[in-house]
């Protein structure tokens, strides 16, 4: 089955389920829309699963794993056998976001795309497409074919872990070298120029990142990438892990599974998604605001609002994790706390909700003063 077979099968979500969500909020015995992001998420949730009644019993987090040719410049810290450390580390246990996962009962389920050195651990998905990209300031990382056949292994992951009763996925990455790749292909997407989507990534000293700099602006230049071309685009310039996480989140759009965005790697891939198809994004729930130089342009031009602004940047799907537990922590509210009627409290008028019906009368645009 190739790509376009998969964009066929996406629908939008179910409107008349986020309306009841919605309502049901509104019933709670609290000020109108107080808890803000995390009620809009819940509603989101609720249309994606087209039900009020939201489950979020299983949660995972699929780490894309895979190397990136272009660390040969020096843009990175660490060598490509920490890429491989990490892989088998998820299936111990023992990562930052291996924690933070277990304190909500989240699932981790890492994906060997592309990793160039062996593994030794079981339980990793072994997905591989090739040993890691090659470099891309001396041509595309990738081939057209082994792009879309990343993308198509998000997609089939997704399709394995809604077998498997997933009900909300967060995406991760692990790939040394992979914040150069990612804001190369952010750089193409928003139209920025090197210097400012280069961060420190990992951690740079001076010499370093102005290597990875003058690596995004030269990768750029020779491949000539197409901004309207997402699979050209990330087969020029991007991951495999990037390619990985764009299929999750088309794969969140056919099986109406709601998958959390990370950080700016994520935000890349999910960008990619939406080129791809449009409908993706009503399917994608933001966490964070990366600290990474592109964070904030990348989830302006999605449309999306994160929920934290904590300086993060660590990656693995940390962010995501964390904003899964803080909509936990909302469903707690959205299902146990009393309503308004069941307390003997006077309801909240929703003003808003008013005012926008007055202005639909008279002709106005809802929403807006």
């Amino acid at each position: 089955m190739g790509l376009n077979s998969y964009l066929e099968k996406i629908t939008l979500p179910d409107e008349n389920a986020r309306k009841l969500s919605h309502k049901r909020w509104n019933s709670i015995a609290k000020p109108l829309g107080s808890l803000g992001l995390l009620e809009e998420a819940v509603e989101k949730i609720a249309a994606i699963q087209g039900s009020a009644d939201i489950r979020l019993e299983r949660k995972y987090v699929v780490p894309m794993c895979a190397d990136n040719g272009v660390v040969a410049q020096g843009v990175s810290q660490s060598d490509q056998t920490v890429t491989a450390a990490v892989t088998d580390n998820f299936v111990k246990g023992m990562t930052s976001v291996c924690c933070m996962a277990k304190k909500i009962g989240a699932e981790i389920v890492p994906v060997d795309i592309g990793v160039r050195y062996p593994l030794t651990e079981q339980g990793i998905l072994n997905r591989k497409i090739m040993r890691g990209t090659h470099d891309i300031t001396k041509g595309p990382a990738m081939s057209r074919e082994q792009a879309e056949r990343a993308v198509m292994t998000g997609i089939e992951v997704v399709g394995l872990l809604k077998k498997q009763g997933a009900d909300i996925i967060a995406t991760g990455e692990m790939g040394i070298g992979n914040t150069t790749t990612s804001a190369a292909v952010g750089a193409v997407l928003l139209g920025k120029k090197a210097r400012e989507v280069t961060g420190i990534g990992a951690g740079l000293d001076e010499k370093r990142f102005q290597k990875k700099t003058e690596a995004i602006r030269q990768a750029i230049e020779l491949n000539r990438p197409d901004q309207n071309d997402p699979v050209g685009l990330l087969s020029k310039l991007g991951g495999l892990d990037i390619g990985g996480m764009t299929g999750l989140y088309i794969g969140g759009a056919i099986y109406h599974i709601p998958i959390v965005i990370d950080g700016m790697i994520s935000a890349v891939a999910a960008l990619l998604a939406i080129k791809i198809c449009d409908k993706t994004r009503e399917y994608m729930i933001a966490s964070h605001i990366s600290r990474e130089p592109l964070g904030k342009a990348l989830l302006k031009e999605i449309g999306l609002e994160a929920m934290i602004d904590a300086g993060m940047c660590l990656g693995e799907g940390t962010g995501a994790v964390c904003a899964m537990g803080m909509i936990d922590m909302a469903l707690a509210v959205y299902r146990e706390m009393g309503t308004f009627s069941e307390l003997e409290i006077e309801e909240y008028i929703d003003y808003k909700a008013e005012r926008d019906r007055v202005r639909q009368e008279r002709g106005g645009v809802p929403g807006r003063a």
